[in-house]
């Protein structure tokens, strides 16, 4: 069985009707927990971004809080956790503000965690790269906020 390309999927959408579209999005939330989590965004928090970001905020710092600090090995895997969730919501934002806002707190929560980050290879070069990722983001912003964000930045 052959998958139709992301265009002709929109095509096929613009034409059914409204009750049959309601039904496909509905048997699509119900197969995976990333579709549904991603229609909640859209259906309800998009409009409000601000929001949005706090809530991850929230959401990040009640998982470094936590972080298992007797074992070096759990504690990597929950920061491993922590980035996948940050992540995902960046993904469902698509925003670059968002993008830079949520990584710059994930580096402030991860050198803010008391853990000696800098002792594991895997851990430092996991924040050194979120650092390169936050810098290829805010190059391509406007000017006024790369200002703001690289002045953020410098600070970590």
């Amino acid at each position: 069985m052959e998958i139709a390309s992301l265009s002709n999927i929109k095509k096929e959408l613009k034409n059914l009707p409204p009750e049959v579209l309601h039904d496909v999005i509905t048997r699509l939330a119900k197969y995976k927990k990333d579709n549904k989590e991603l229609l909640s965004y859209l259906l309800f928090e998009a409009h409000n971004e601000d929001e949005y970001i706090r809530q991850v905020k929230e959401e990040i710092d009640l998982e470094f809080m936590s972080l298992n600090r007797s074992s070096f090995y759990l504690a990597k895997k929950t920061i491993r956790k922590v980035l996948k969730t940050t992540n995902k919501h960046i993904r469902f934002s698509g925003k670059k503000e968002t993008e830079i806002e949520l990584l710059l707190y994930f580096c402030k929560k991860l050198k803010g965690s008391r853990l000696d980050y800098k002792r594991s290879r895997v851990v430092f070069n996991m924040y050194l790269n979120q650092v390169k990722r936050i810098q290829k983001v805010i190059s391509m912003l406007h000017e006024d906020l790369q200002y703001d964000y690289r002045e953020e930045l410098e600070a970590l």
